[in-house]
């Protein structure tokens, strides 16, 4: 499989999280920030999303689009300040 054949699942928002937590699409894990980059400038990856997730768990590696989370976080650059 290419890259560009690879699929691409919509991350969710873990509910009832105390702090805003992204979950891979795929086998719903935490998304850890440290994985969680802006879609700019050199194109982390060719997908048609402003955030792209990287699911870091051991059976997965899944490519998350993280568009929809995010907007769905009240202050979704919170995210983006705090370490995982």
């Amino acid at each position: 499989m290419s890259k560009n054949d690879q699929q691409i699942y919509t991350a969710l928002v873990a509910e009832g999280s105390a702090v805003p937590t992204l979950l891979c699409g795929h086998c719903r894990s935490i998304l850890s920030r440290a994985r969680i980059f802006r879609n700019e400038g050199n194109h982390i990856r060719d997908v048609e999303c402003m955030t792209v997730g990287l699911c870091s768990a051991d059976d997965c590696g899944a490519v998350n689009c993280c568009d929809a989370a995010m907007a769905s976080i009240d202050d979704s650059e919170q995210l983006f300040g705090m370490a995982s």
